[in-house]
């Protein structure tokens, strides 16, 4: 398939998440606050399957339980799967010795979610790298301009369906005969 032709592969949907009450007593009254939230329990922590809407809240009520270290956020692109965004959010408290995974699906037709910036400050600027290279707007964002490429640049270069392009490389030397 060239670049330029068009997909015909359906729509995936997301995989189905069951939800179910944790164990853990906070995440179980959390998980009653929050009834659109799914808990899942792994190896590595714990994620939170979040709609987009109750984002900052939960992020909210999470650092107010002791989840007060916002390690990293990043996006996700699954082309043919519907939502086709994925934005990962993680967090750790060092008091509850646990880490929490917050998975939040952004529509491909209109990539917007709330941004967390004011619950944690230092998703500022991970917010923006994400705005940057995948195109997902985060609302309510205080200064949500590109950071990594030029303002001229068009489009946003992590995604998918983003065309790969070629540059020319020239090597040192490479005009000389051997």
């Amino acid at each position: 398939m060239t670049d330029n032709a068009p997909d015909t592969t359906p729509d995936q949907p997301a995989p189905r998440v069951d939800r179910t009450i944790p164990a853990d007593p906070t995440l179980a009254r959390l998980a009653g606050e929050f009834g659109q939230v799914v808990f899942v329990s792994e190896t590595d922590g714990d994620v939170a399957h979040v709609p987009a809407a109750d984002v900052p809240a939960f992020a909210a009520a999470l650092l107010a339980v002791g989840y007060d270290v916002f390690v990293d956020l990043c996006g996700v692109d699954y082309l043919r799967r519907k939502p086709r965004y994925e934005v990962v959010i993680n967090l750790l408290s060092y008091t509850r010795r646990r880490r929490m995974r917050i998975r939040v699906g952004v529509d491909g037709a209109d990539p917007q979610m709330p941004s967390i910036s004011s619950v944690f400050p230092g998703a500022n600027y991970y917010e923006r790298e994400t705005y940057d290279l995948f195109g997902i707007a985060f609302t309510g964002h205080p200064d949500l301009t590109r950071i990594l490429l030029p303002d001229d640049w068009e489009g946003h270069p992590l995604r998918k369906d983003y065309s790969v392009g070629s540059v020319p490389v020239q090597f040192k030397g490479a005009h000389k005969a051997s």
